[in-house]
């Protein structure tokens, strides 16, 4: 049979209709993303003061092996003084939408956008990133944008610190007016839809924000992760200003060399306490060494081979808590000190002691928390670039206590009472490594003390769970446990279906540790081995 072929005038509006259904989708997705460009988000949407903000890019990120397609939303919230900065934020709002939102929390002095395409911290290796599972990410600068390559890391630049309105978003405002614009542009997105459930996650000052979610918005996240939160903030960095003089004192500081030499010899004397001999101190607090041991003769720095008396005393007081004498606004009264004589290595590269002592001017090579006390005293406390901040005294600051007291209300996020939050429905998971260099296990133990105390062992045991890791330090950067664990799946069960994490189990991402694995012990319990694979969390059982 002949067939035969009629020619046919295609129209603009017949050839889309033409179009195979998937390139058709690709367009309105395509055509969706681009919508939002532009898009005004006014200030009454907003529930703290700002100028209202604005979409001021977009882009379709096509998929690939490991992510599926998404839009790329660029957005700023205009501040209320013309002079401060704008609060930049990203969305990243996929086309498979899992009807679920995630917001990441920052770092250090923040001052950049963190990786809306990232993992939760102290995330699993083996399981997608959120935005890869389906949430619809975001994230902001809080407030402000730090220098670029500014050394020895933008999280250490606090130059923002002059202005009021940037320290109250970096204290806490951005978080709320950065969700308020990212829920409005998710209604752009999905048709008006909004998500099932908002879910908020952050390490260090990250970890601070998402406290400070759950603390000051009880309604606004369903669940919360906290990890080595650093909710104290003010009263860290005094004890950073106390490290600073401790270590500037001649002779007080430990080089590289004397750091290692000090950690081995903690983890040659407490690692077996545990059961087993692995390079990881499962109990800090059974762990008493006394760092005299590795005295030199006559108690001068003759060798790398051991410690003088001045570096002896020095790491022993800044191991030992700090209290202050003068009343901060928030009522804090001191911090429990770092855990270098208990299994944390102060020689991790910036993040422990440093490769220098602190001067003045402070070296890029100091330690991250010299560099970070610096930092704020220039910048926050006396708004002095110049200042010296080896003058002031943590202790005693004189004129300055007024300034540090009220910087403190801004910057401690230390309200334990939390039955607003478990009222909503909210969950919250806190972790934090008990090898930690830089923000102390101690202190977020102190802090679900308070919270247990003020809302009670058993209804907070409705909503909140802690665990301290072993081994895990501040970012698992040379760790010896670097902890990944599936959260943000656990926070997703106890939300949707009412199911608490049971006997969870992490797993040692480093490279070389074959997927080894521990039970993830509540606080204040701790994994002992009982015998069996030594690499297997079934070998351990949690005990006080």
């Amino acid at each position: 049979m002949k067939v035969f072929r009629t020619a046919v005038v295609v129209t603009p509006l017949l050839a889309t209709l033409a179009m195979p259904l998937a390139a058709h989708a690709q367009q309105s997705t395509a055509g969706l993303c681009a919508g939002l460009d532009g898009i005004e988000v006014p200030a009454a949407v907003i529930s703290l003061p700002t100028s209202g903000a604005q979409v001021t890019a977009t882009r379709l990120v096509a998929a690939t092996a490991t992510m599926g397609e998404y839009c790329s939303v660029d957005a700023a919230i205009r501040p209320v003084d013309p002079t401060a900065p704008k609060i930049k934020m990203q969305l990243a709002l996929p086309t498979q939408w899992n009807h679920n939102s995630l917001m990441f929390g920052g770092g250090g002095y923040d001052g950049t956008i963190p990786n809306v395409a990232g993992n939760v911290p102290f995330g699993p290796t083996d399981r997608p990133v959120p935005l890869a599972r389906g949430y619809a990410v975001f994230a902001s600068d809080s407030g402000h944008q730090a220098t670029p390559g500014f050394p020895p890391s933008t999280t250490l630049d606090g130059s923002f610190g002059l202005n009021d309105e940037a320290v109250r978003n970096f204290a806490g405002d951005a978080l709320k007016k950065t969700r308020d614009t990212a829920v409005y542009l998710i209604g752009k997105r999905y048709a008006g839809t909004p998500p099932d459930h908002s879910y908020f996650a952050g390490g260090s000052t990250g970890g601070r924000e998402a406290l400070a979610v759950a603390q000051r918005w009880p309604t606004a996240f369903d669940g919360v992760i906290a990890v080595y939160p650093a909710w104290n903030a003010a009263s860290l960095d005094l004890f950073f200003g106390y490290e600073t003089q401790v270590l500037s004192q001649p002779g007080a500081f430990l080089n590289p060399a004397e750091q290692a030499l000090l950690y081995h010899g903690v983890i040659d004397a407490c690692d077996r306490r545990d059961g087993l001999t692995d390079g990881v101190v499962s109990n800090p607090d059974g762990c008493h060494f006394t760092p005299w041991v590795l005295r030199c003769p006559g108690g001068k720095d003759t060798a790398d081979t051991c410690l003088s008396n001045a570096q002896i005393n020095a790491v022993v007081r800044i191991s030992s808590p700090l209290y202050w004498t003068y009343r901060l606004g928030s009522g804090e009264r001191g911090y429990p000190g770092f855990p270098f004589l208990s299994g944390a290595k102060m020689s991790t590269p910036l993040l422990g002691m440093g490769a220098q002592a602190p001067t003045h001017p402070m070296p890029t090579t100091a330690g991250y928390g010299p560099q970070f006390w610096d930092q704020w005293t220039r910048y926050f406390v006396t708004r002095d670039p110049s200042f010296n901040s080896l003058t002031l005294d943590p202790r005693a600051p004189g004129k300055w206590k007024q300034r540090i007291s009220d910087l403190s209300t801004l910057q401690d996020v230390n309200n334990p009472d939390l039955r607003p939050f478990a009222r909503a429905g909210g969950k919250l998971l806190m972790l934090h490594g008990a090898a930690d260099e830089l923000v102390s296990s101690r202190s977020t133990a102190e802090y679900f003390d308070r919270v247990q105390r003020t809302v009670g062992r058993q209804a907070t045991d409705r909503f909140a769970r802690f665990y301290v890791v072993p081994g895990a330090n501040h970012v698992n950067v040379g760790a010896a446990f670097a902890a990944g664990w599936d959260s943000l799946t656990a926070l997703e069960t106890w939300t949707s279906q009412g199911k608490a994490p049971t006997r969870p189990v992490v797993t040692d991402v480093n490279p070389t540790a074959g997927q080894r694995t521990r039970p993830l012990c509540e606080y204040p319990t701790w994994p002992r081995y009982t015998g069996g694979d030594p690499n297997d969390a079934r070998s351990f059982t949690c005990q006080k």
